[in-house]
């Protein structure tokens, strides 16, 4: 072999183990923009030696992107949605991993009369009120559940004049909230990361209803062969392992915790 040879081969090795050592996951946008993944991740490197690539897209987008086999492993928060996932075939098994809470953000006036622990019923006085409402309209987990609570309410078709979709991620859906006095609901861990506040504040909170559940999942390779199904099962047995659960609830923003771990429950 001649030197350009080896060195050429060199190369190609090289670049394929670098490829090797990472994988790519497709997750929700509150799991990065709480923050989560810049103090998750490194700790899995350290253990694994694998990079991990996150895309950070609504769930349902994150859903559709690992259906494509453009994604490895998925990390997400819309349990029907995982469950419909996997009995399709495009995940192996769906575990859980944490879990926070869905809270609904308004100005501190509350000019609707929301405040209290009642989803239902501060969505009602939404809808009756016309209230200026931020909806992310994107399909991620949060845009299901707010979709379920307005199903509960039997608001589905009347959520008020001053209900619109901005299609967009949480961190957006809360600056449009913060520049324009409207109600938006959020999960928990994004609003404690979120800096922009204005005159926003916590309304309703702690309706068991607004439970906010996460569950991980291999893509299968059944459907896409290229799919890095070891690395990404070792992501997976690390987030679920006493050790990475030990990781989550160390996250703290403001020495409160934002995500609770409860992987085999």
């Amino acid at each position: 072999m001649t030197r350009r040879a080896l060195v050429c081969a060199v190369l190609a090795t090289t670049s394929v183990w670098a490829q090797a050592q990472s994988i790519v996951m497709s997750s929700t946008t509150s799991t990065e923009q709480s923050g989560l993944f810049a103090h998750l991740l490194p700790a899995f490197k350290k253990v694994s030696g694998l990079d991990v690539k996150v895309v950070a897209l609504g769930t349902g987008q994150a859903l559709d992107m690992a259906r494509r086999g453009d994604a490895d492993v998925v990390f997400v928060h819309d349990q029907v949605a995982e469950e419909k996932f996997v009995a399709d075939g495009f995940g192996l098994k769906r575990l859980p991993v944490m879990y926070n809470d869905f809270v609904l953000i308004g100005p501190k006036a509350d000019p609707a009369g929301t405040k209290g622990k009642d989803i239902v019923a501060a969505l009602a006085k939404l809808s009756a009120g016309n209230a200026a409402f931020v909806s992310r309209g994107d399909k991620s987990g949060t845009h299901a559940a707010e979709l379920r609570f307005w199903k509960m309410a039997n608001l589905t078709e009347k959520k008020g004049s001053g209900y619109k979709e901005c299609g967009c991620g949480m961190g957006p859906a809360l600056n449009i909230a913060a520049s324009s006095g409207a109600y938006v609901l959020a999960d928990r861990a994004t609003w404690l990361n979120f800096k922009n506040r204005a005159d926003l504040a916590i309304l309703v909170e702690g309706d068991q209803r607004l439970f906010n559940q996460y569950g991980v999942m291999v893509v299968n390779p059944a459907k896409h062969p290229h799919v890095k199904q070891a690395d990404a099962q070792k992501f997976v047995d690390w987030i679920t392992s006493p050790a990475g659960q030990g990781v989550v609830a160390d996250y703290k923003i403001g020495g409160e915790q934002l995500f609770f771990p409860n992987a085999g429950k």
